[in-house]
């Protein structure tokens, strides 16, 4: 099947979706945002006139994504072609030791967005939470008080779909912190280019550096793992915080009210089987389009009990300056460190990135469909960070994969209600 991308309705069908959820924001009288337990989020399309609107792939970071303008003046330029724009490295965590704690790592994010609303003039934060009736699957909150933040700590690694609810940042009687994967966040800078009155709403935006996304069924394969056969019996879940890096902990009714645990490790090892499709081909997991970019700094051994640390990328004038007022303010604390420091904290992600160009071009060869990329330097870091064994894997094993994964064939979006 040809691997050519026309609307919205292909870039699901054809593998391409990261269920980000802008094209419904964009038109939500045409596309539904659903869950589909082996895919993720995606676009359920009700009028395929609305959902091929032009506008609708021009965001989809899914089809295609790049950088258009030229890099900001003072970006380190030995990060600038593997990392993107990069202007401050720092190190630290939230100057809150309640939000620091519960947070995935040093809760940078969640206390740069805490100083949005307390000092930086913010109305809200949208960013994802846990549902309440369904806890192991999430949606978009816009958050506007320090509880609220509180209660939505720590990694989501399940579906989300943080664009669907741009709304309410549009909506909104002041500006708005947004908080997602680089791929929501890439979507978002696009439609903000559509809509003047969301560009206006738009006060920051924070990527949390990301290592793919896993479909629904990778958190229920962990419920099975710990013998937990009735999903509905499960009254919380968190993939991460209460500690760095923190545990996957379920809390479910068993007879009675039971706690089980698993390590990141083991959790994280389980998950990342069930990686959408889209992820292996994507070429940013930093938080290239972002404001603000959050990471775990894994550049050395956590000893047990140690409290959270963050690594903090500061892209743009707007995020340097943001992050200049939070630290001023107490809400981060914060130390400069020097570039060589954001390799050595996530090395894995540079052999992600070089991966990419090898399997976008295998897909394309066998006819599968692959998005589109420009201005981000693929064929220089898959030259330079692969080996040759590795350089020959990644266009083995995407043979293997486009077969495997039926990529050439279009698959139509499953909603799936077993969630409620």
């Amino acid at each position: 099947m040809s691997g050519s991308i026309r609307n919205i309705r292909d870039v699901a069908e054809k593998h391409l979706c990261t269920g980000c959820g802008v094209c419904s924001y964009l038109a939500p009288g045409a596309i539904e945002m659903v869950d589909d337990l082996d895919r993720g989020r995606r676009p359920l399309v009700r009028d395929d006139g609305g959902a091929s609107a032009p506008e609708l792939l021009l965001a989809c970071p899914g089809h295609a994504l790049g950088h258009d303008d030229p890099p900001p003046s003072g970006a380190i330029p030995e990060l600038l072609p593997e990392w993107g724009p990069i202007l401050e490295v720092w190190e630290g965590f939230a100057g809150d030791a309640e939000l620091r704690f519960a947070a995935s790592s040093g809760g940078a994010a969640s206390a740069l967005a805490l100083h949005g609303i307390e000092r930086g003039g913010m109305h809200g934060v949208l960013h994802i939470a846990a549902r309440e009736d369904v806890p192991w699957l999430n949606r978009t909150v816009l958050s506007r008080s320090r509880a609220e933040l509180l209660a939505a700590t720590g990694s989501r690694y399940a579906p989300a779909s943080p664009c669907d609810r741009l709304d309410l940042v549009e909506k909104a009687p002041a500006p708005c912190v947004f908080i997602g994967k680089p791929c929501d966040v890439a979507a978002v800078r696009e439609a903000a280019r559509q809509r003047p009155a969301l560009a206006e709403k738009l006060g920051l935006t924070i990527a949390i550096f990301c290592a793919g996304t896993p479909s629904t069924r990778g958190t229920l394969e962990l419920f099975r793992r710990l013998g937990i056969a009735d999903p509905s019996r499960v009254r919380s879940v968190r993939y991460r915080g209460n500690g760095w890096p923190g545990r996957w902990t379920v809390e479910f009714e068993d007879g009675e009210m039971r706690v089980e645990t698993l390590s990141y490790d083991e959790s994280w090892g389980e998950l990342q089987k069930f990686r959408q499709w889209r992820c292996y081909v994507c070429a940013d997991h930093t938080g290239e389009f972002a404001d603000i970019a959050v990471a775990d700094p894994w550049y050395r051994e956590i000893p047990p009990g140690e409290p959270g640390r963050s690594l903090v990328l500061a892209r743009t004038e707007r995020g340097r300056a943001f992050l200049a007022q939070a630290i001023a303010s107490g809400h981060l604390v914060l130390e400069r460190k020097g570039p060589e420091i954001v390799a050595a904290s996530q090395p894995n992600l540079l052999k992600t990135r070089g991966a990419v160009w090898g399997r976008v071009l295998v897909t394309r060869l066998f006819g599968a469909a692959a998005p589109r990329y420009h201005g981000m330097a693929l064929f220089p870091t898959w030259w330079k960070r692969l080996t040759p064994r590795e350089k020959l894997s990644s266009l083995l094993g995407t043979v293997k994969r486009t077969f495997k994964k039926g990529l050439r064939r279009a698959v139509p979006v499953r909603p799936w209600r077993g969630g409620g």
